[in-house]
């Protein structure tokens, strides 16, 4: 076996070699996500000046019989086909004339040299030789667009690359030099050696890097060796240390929390970088943002925290495990760091979480809800003013006011589970708390109940033992067996001790009254018990009365006045087991993007074209598909006759739509899985439960004369808004404001039309208050240039203490109250969107974060 680096280019040159794929590798399988990853890091080698970029290894037995050099690859044909795509690609765009390179023999370059033996029949001539269906549909590149395969994932991403080539964010002769650039360790295997142990050996499961030592690489590898140094210290270690090594889990928390969405355990390095170079963060800015978090983060590890009420908190939660709640806890110890947050309103916060989170145990309410619930939380509660003031009752409200499944169990349902739920059959760790809590709330002289737990000291006590006795029997009663399988597990007849081997079968009377029985105790809920002279069915009853109220005083369920000025929507995922027949959708909401529809089959069809639009070769390959058993692929299709009615997703991709709310919904939870989504990131906002039109449950009110105003503006604004399609895809709404998306994440138009005064505003709205920050000031040091533009002075408003920034102006002295104004505020809303978008987005915002 020889070994060696070597340019890609120069292991693909030569007109007389040939690339074999054996039959038994796998079918040709990089994604969408694949090729893009690969584009953007030719991007970067062209932006960055960089001469080499490591591309892998490439395994190949070489066969030196006959006219040709023939290279079995063993390992590596992902990379080698995919860059025969690429380069097939750029032949057929300037074959074509849809490109123009300087080099004018760039054509037959890639076409001689890396793609085919020109020398050879047609039949022979082409140099890879995938396997048999790849092989066809890779043969079929070279011809005309029809003759292309459609349900290929060569053709896909062949597609991908033609089409991102057009867009010329880079040239196509600084795109060849990018490919030259590919350095791959080549690998030749000998005759003597074993080609299939050797690709064992390759791919086998060793030791490998974690997603926190991926992390670390990526951030110091590209700097000086001085100051890898130096940020290692000042910074990665201390990073390392706050989350006690943890942090691939750490930095999953932390992406939560910037990008209101939480990736896979197995993508996190992938998402992480994806955000750092999307954002083009600053190593240093981005080290110091980690370690700030880190800091509280080990405050959520550790519960080491200032406030014993709080570490307390944190210490049962974490024996309870729920990591859940870290990205939501993060914003609160955040919010309290920058002073915006009392302690005394941290520990409510933590406290009524705790609550929530037991009650719903309790009433066995799902957990998968509690992910979602939490991501979202922070910004739901912000959503409702705008600002963090008056967190905690924004709090309460937003926990109280959810419903279904991710509601907040009421005290009547509380404490009637709780009393007749069979405790004891509890895991291990609901059981401990449980009794914890009964023994410690409200009383400062607690006990370590869990150390001593741990330590084997305390035990669950059974008052009325798991096997009668006849003394037990007859104490009990003719009804003894169905009271002791009513009662036996139940929390009215479960209590601590420390002599659990010593209380064993004994009778009631002989328990309470031996050397540290109920009655000589130092267990506080065991006072109760030694005072009884008995324990029968009479008895049990009344301590399970004593349990019901004691646990509506423990896990107590918040009470808050507060109600939103504004009507907030029901809400639910694509994840929930929700029945929505008859329930109407007001919008939906993916990831940070949110959109107003007009019913759930608008909502279908936005939500597919979005999916398709990110990967194109899942509705590709179902839309090819002929076998009918596979999954969805009757709902797919490439002929549109085939369907009994059809949306057009893509050039000759069609998807049925004739199909109930239940079925497209079922349709979507499967293309999420197919593409690898979450389906809890899809939310739905629906209207009232009653299914009643909006229009009559608005009729009177404001929302109806702003619905009305919003339909009389509309078509106005998007008229004067054509260049940036921003309001293309919206609809009449009851709210004071509308937002209008003209493509970069989070920053958006929006008009707003109030009663005394009308505005319009250019809003920066990502999840992040240092991303807004961000675009806001690469804007404002155009400030004057700006302003000389449009012809006035605007309102700049960074919004230090908010996360979000706006600049905007404003048109006093006319209201949607009267309807004479209507014609003025449209015609203004459409004169200043149109300005704003033409005078600080496309000059100032598009380069920076529209590469195209």
């Amino acid at each position: 076996m020889k070994g060696s680096e070597s340019k890609l280019i120069k292991y693909m040159e030569g007109a007389d070699k040939r690339f074999v794929i054996p039959v038994y590798q796998r079918n040709y399988d990089w994604m969408i996500e694949n090729c893009k990853q690969l584009y953007d890091d030719l991007i970067k080698v062209v932006r960055n000046g960089r001469k080499n970029h490591f591309f892998g290894s490439i395994v190949s037995t070489f066969n030196p019989d006959g006219d040709n050099e023939e290279y079995q690859i063993i390992d590596g044909q992902q990379r080698l086909t995919t860059v025969s795509l690429l380069l097939l690609a750029m032949y057929n765009l300037i074959k074509q004339g849809k490109m123009v390179p300087e080099d004018k023999r760039l054509s037959d370059r890639i076409y001689e040299d890396y793609l085919v033996d020109k020398y050879q029949p047609e039949e022979t001539r082409i140099k890879l030789k995938p396997i048999k269906n790849d092989r066809r549909a890779f043969g079929k590149l070279f011809d005309d667009e029809e003759e292309h395969i459609g349900g290929s994932n060569l053709t896909t991403n062949y597609n991908y690359f033609y089409d991102r080539i057009q867009k010329e964010e880079i040239s196509i002769d600084q795109l060849f030099q990018a490919i030259r650039s590919l350095e791959i360790i080549n690998i030749r295997l000998d005759t003597d050696d074993n080609p299939q142990l050797i690709f064992e050996s390759l791919n086998s499961t060793g030791l490998d890097l974690s997603e926190g030592d991926k992390i670390r690489n990526y951030i110091l590898m590209g700097l000086p060796a001085k100051q890898q140094e130096v940020f290692y210290e000042k910074y990665w270690n201390k990073i390392e240390e706050n989350t006690n090594y943890q942090v691939d889990l750490f930095v999953r928390d932390y992406l939560s929390v910037k990008q209101q969405a939480t990736p896979s355990l197995s993508k996190i390095y992938f998402t992480f970088k994806g955000y750092v170079e999307n954002d083009e963060l600053d190593t240093e800015t981005l080290l110091i943002d980690l370690l700030d978090y880190a800091r509280l983060y080990r405050i959520l590890l550790t519960g080491k925290v200032g406030d014993k009420r709080l570490g307390s908190c944190i210490y049962r939660l974490n024996r309870l495990e729920t990591t859940v709640t870290r990205p939501f806890f993060l914003e609160i110890l955040r919010l309290n760091k920058e002073g915006t947050f009392s302690m005394d309103d941290v520990v409510d916060v933590f406290l009524t979480t705790e609550n929530y989170l037991f009650r719903r145990t309790i009433c066995e309410l799902p957990t998968n809800q509690l992910n979602k619930i939490f991501l979202l939380l922070h910004k739901e509660v912000i959503r409702y003013d705008g600002t963090a003031d008056n967190y905690l009752e924004k709090l309460k409200y937003a926990l109280l006011s959810k419903k279904e499944r991710a509601r907040f169990p009421e005290d009547v349902e509380f404490a009637d589970t709780f009393a007749a739920k069979q405790i004891y059959s509890m895991n291990a760790k609901n059981k401990m708390y449980i009794l914890e809590r009964f023994e410690n709330f409200g009383t400062i002289e607690d006990k370590d109940v869990y150390r001593h737990f741990d330590d084997g000291d305390y035990s669950i006590e059974h008052i009325m033992p798991q096997h009668l006795t006849p003394a037990w029997a007859d104490v009990l009663g003719d009804d003894y067996e169905r009271i002791h399988e009513t009662w036996l597990h139940r929390m009215a007849n479960l209590t601590l001790t420390g002599y659990n081997s010593k209380y064993s079968n004994n009778t009631f009377i002989e328990k309470r009254d031996m050397a540290n029985g109920f009655k000589d105790s130092g267990i506080r809920m065991n006072q109760w018990i030694g005072a009884q002279a008995q324990w029968t069915e009479e008895e049990l009853e009344k301590r399970n009365d004593y349990v019901q109220q004691r646990a509506l005083e423990i896990w107590a369920v918040p009470v808050t006045s507060f109600r939103p000025i504004e009507k907030q929507l029901d809400s639910c995922t694509l994840d929930d087991e929700i029945d929505l027949t008859g329930r109407k959708i007001a919008r939906f909401a993916y990831l940070t993007m949110e959109q107003p529809v007009k019913n759930w089959a608008e909502m279908f069809e936005s939500v597919v074209r979005l999916l398709h639009s990110e990967d194109k070769s899942v509705l590709n390959n179902l839309a090819y598909e002929t076998d009918e058993s596979v999954d969805l692929s009757s709902y797919v299709s490439y002929k549109k006759d085939a369907l009994r009615g059809y949306i057009e997703i893509d050039n000759g991709i069609y998807v049925e739509r004739n199909t109930s709310t239940w079925t497209k919904l079922s349709i979507l939870k499967r293309l999420f899985s197919l593409y690898k989504l979450d389906a809890s990131d899809l939310v739905f906002y629906l209207r009232d439960e009653d299914g009643t039109d909006e229009e009559e449950e608005i009729a009177g009110t404001r929302y109806e004369l702003r619905k009305n105003f919003w339909t009389y503006a509309l078509e106005i604004i998007r008229e004067a808004n054509k260049e940036s399609g921003a309001f293309s895809n919206c609809n009449p709404v009851i709210e004071n404001w509308m937002n209008g998306y003209f493509g970069i994440q989070g920053f958006y138009l929006c008009t707003v039309a109030n009663f005394d005064a009308v505005r319009a505003e250019l809003v920066f709205g990502k999840a992040s208050s240092e991303e807004n920050k961000k675009g806001f000031d690469i804007v404002a040091a155009h400030k004057a240039e700006i302003e000389a533009a449009i012809g006035a002075p605007l309102v700049w408003d960074r919004g230090d203490d908010k996360k979000s920034s706006k600049i905007y102006f404003t048109l006093d002295g006319v209201g949607i109250g009267k309807e004479e104004d209507w014609p003025v505020i449209a015609r203004f809303h459409a004169k200043w969107t149109a300005k704003l978008y033409e005078a600080i987005v496309v000059p100032y915002l598009k380069p920076v974060y529209i590469a195209d």
